[in-house]
């Protein structure tokens, strides 16, 4: 399976959007994006997880480093799962949830709730 990443921009925010598996082949390019973003000044950053079907350790390793320098940078980090029993995405809640880290994000349903003034964040 390949990774798709796309990017886009929303008022204040950077929407990258990841479908595919997010496994020790593809998470470089994730990586590569997010550091891409933070040089060209984005510092408030939505990774849209909701097309990722396979999340292993390296995955999550990018997502914990992604925290960690967008927090060095003041940034903002944002992450878009499904809604709780939906079956798209819900691997990667699953996976954050299971190794202890779910917690440390702010995670919200969809892009709109991630970018708008009324954001709506779901609870760890």
């Amino acid at each position: 399976m390949t990774l798709n990443v796309d990017e886009a921009v929303q008022g204040a925010w950077t929407v990258v959007r990841i479908e595919g598996e997010l496994d020790l082949v593809t998470s470089p390019l994730v990586r590569k994006r997010v550091h891409d973003a933070v040089a060209g000044g984005r510092h408030d950053l939505v990774l849209d997880l909701s097309g990722v079907q396979f999340c292993d350790s390296s995955g999550v390793g990018v997502l914990v480093a992604s925290r960690r320098l967008m927090r060095s940078c003041r940034g903002r980090l944002r992450l878009i799962l499904p809604a709780q029993g939906a079956v798209d995405g819900s691997h990667v809640n699953r996976v954050l949830a299971a190794l202890g880290v779910r917690r440390l994000f702010e995670v919200y349903p969809d892009v709109a709730s991630a970018t708008g003034r009324q954001s709506q964040r779901l609870s760890a």
